[in-house]
Order: structure tokens, then C-alpha cells, then sequence
């Protein structure tokens, strides 16, 4: 499926719908914090499971605000016993000429958002819509839904993926083997660059007059190989170029596993970019 801008209007009946969704609590307590910790090398922490959370929004949607303020609260409180969330939030840009460009949207993220409509039975896509490990999906602001989703994906081991920086921004990865493969898909370890604390001032559109922050949003989107069924798991190493507008002290390096068809997350895990 091809999203064109001429097709914007069949998201009509959906987006009426999200915008009657009750908007969430902005993020307080310790949660208003940013994570700043620094990390040479980073692997799973022993006890929890990683658990990734994907958001596909815009700031050019008013049902937005919400659910990116359920994704920030998800990584920052951890609010889930026994689950290392990981969020990415990924801007589409099928909302950029509705009358606010979102300077964080991409092709790639509406791209990657039309490879799960399919994965989930050729449904249309629409935003806010929350991804939970490749499984579940959901409108992006069900606070209750999103738990209830990480608590089962966080309820089955996972293989580990260590992570660590050498010679400077070279990240040298290595996952453990895939037990928890399909037989006939195909694992695909992906590295997102991705970018907490973003700001944007929106002048116009839907969100006109509001500032909106972001945490999780990938900044680039990396294919780093494919995981066969070696004993030894899945090793590589990659330089990661670091763009001039990026802030490098909010910067994390987020992998993952995922099955090509299923769109399954097998593994994630993420690491802080070390100091310049």
C-alpha cells in the first residue's frame, strides 16, 4: 500500500474518532528528568526484558500530544516489573502538507508503518498508533492497553544483545543466538539512532500555538544485517555518524531483531552515545 498526499482524506473517519480520545497527563514526578547516563558498554539487565515500544505520529495531529506523553512516560518511569522498555517514535509524514511540515517526519517512517499495516492483515494505517514488539497494535494514547501489551511481551525470555562503543562511535553489537526464531522468516538486526528531549515551537496546523517535546525519535534507521542460525548469534561492528544538529548527550543507539514477514521482535537493547 502507497501513501500520496491525495489519500490524506481517507484518515478522516479515523482521526475524528482519535480526536475524541481523552488526552492524557503530561509527564511529572522524576519522570520530568532526562536520562543522561552515559555507558561504554550496555546489556540486558539480568531480571528484565526488553520490550520495544514503537509510536507512528506527527505534529501535525491533534490526537498526537497524547500519545507521544504516554511514550515519554513509558520509558522514564518504567512502569512495568520484570520489563526494560525501549521507545522509538517514529514521525510520519502523511500530515506534513495539512498544514504544519513536522520536521522530524520522514518517508522512511511511513514506510515502515505500511510494512506493519500489512504485517497486520492489510489494515490502513492512521495515527496515533502504538506498536509493541511487532505483535500488538493499538491507538497510540490506551494507556491501560499499552500496559497490559508490555506486561505479555515482557512475559517470555529473550536472547541478549550487548552492546559497546570502541574506537569512538564505532558500535560493536553482538546478539546471542535466535531461540525464539520462526522456521522460514528471516531476522533482520536493525540500529536506530534515536533522539530525546526534541522541542518543536508548531505555528501552525492542528497543534498551532503548542510546544511539543519528544523523546525516542529516530533520527536514522539502519539495516545492519541478517541473523542466520549461527550457534555463536550474530555479531558486527558499524560506524555511527553523528548528524551536526543531533544533540549527542540525548542520543541513544537502539537495536533490534525483527522478523522480516511477521514483523516479530525477537530482542532490542540500547546504549547511550559515550562523550565526545
Amino acid at each position: 500500500m502507497n501513501i500520496r498526499t491525495g489519500a490524506v482524506p481517507i484518515f478522516a473517519a479515523v482521526l475524528v474518532i482519535l480526536g475524541l480520545i481523552v488526552r492524557l497527563p503530561g509527564v511529572t514526578g522524576r519522570g520530568a528528568g532526562l536520562i543522561t547516563a552515559r555507558a561504554a558498554t550496555q546489556s540486558a539487565t539480568p531480571g528484565l526484558t526488553p520490550v520495544l515500544v514503537e509510536l507512528f505520529t506527527s505534529e501535525g495531529c491533534s490526537s498526537c500530544p497524547p500519545a507521544d506523553a504516554l511514550l515519554m512516560r513509558l520509558w522514564r518511569k518504567q512502569p512495568i516489573p520484570g520489563a526494560d522498555i525501549i521507545v522509538l517514535e517514529e514521525h510520519v509524514n502523511y500530515w506534513d502538507q495539512l498544514g504544519w511540515k513536522d520536521p522530524f517526519s520522514s518517508d522512511a517512517a511511513t514506510a515502515r508503518q505500511v510494512e506493519y499495516g500489512q504485517a497486520f492483515g492489510g489494515q490502513q494505517i492512521y495515527t496515533p498508533q502504538m506498536v509493541v514488539d511487532g505483535y500488538a497494535e493499538f491507538v497510540g494514547s490506551a494507556e491501560g492497553t499499552a500496559l497490559r501489551a508490555v506486561g505479555a511481551a515482557s512475559a517470555s525470555a529473550k536472547p541478549s544483545i550487548h552492546l559497546s562503543w570502541i574506537d569512538g562511535d564505532t558500535l560493536a553489537i553482538h546478539v546471542q543466538p535466535l531461540t525464539n526464531a520462526a522456521k522460514g522468516d528471516t531476522p533482520q538486526v536493525s540500529l536506530a539512532i534515536a533522539e530525546n528531549m526534541l522541542h518543536s515551537d508548531v505555528k501552525r496546523g492542528e497543534n498551532e500555538g503548542r510546544t511539543l517535546v519528544h523523546d525516542g525519535v529516530i533520527r536514522q534507521l539502519i539495516e545492519v544485517g541478517k541473523a542466520d542460525a549461527d550457534p555463536a548469534g550474530f555479531s558486527s561492528t558499524i560506524a555511527v555518524h553523528v548528524g551536526q544538529e543531533w544533540n549527542r548527550t540525548n542520543l541513544r543507539a537502539v537495536v533490534f531483531v525483527q522478523e522480516r514477514h511477521s514483523r516479530h521482535v525477537l530482542t532490542a537493547a540500547a546504549i547511550s552515545f559515550p562523550a565526545a
